[in-house]
């Protein structure tokens, strides 16, 4: 059987050939910020702002 070249195909293969691993790359440069020691402290005083009374 004779592969048929979509549009379809064509803008799948761009995104998983491109477009995975950046999103990948962005969720663990996230991750990395997140969990930085240096953070810490911002990450903690925003966790407690729904608790705080005015």
């Amino acid at each position: 059987m004779k592969a048929i070249l979509t549009v379809q195909n064509a803008v799948s293969g761009f995104v998983v050939t491109w477009w995975t691993p950046i999103f990948v790359g962005i969720f663990f440069a996230i991750v990395v910020y997140a969990l930085w020691p240096r953070n810490r402290a911002m990450f903690d005083a925003a966790s407690r702002l729904p608790l705080r009374e005015d």
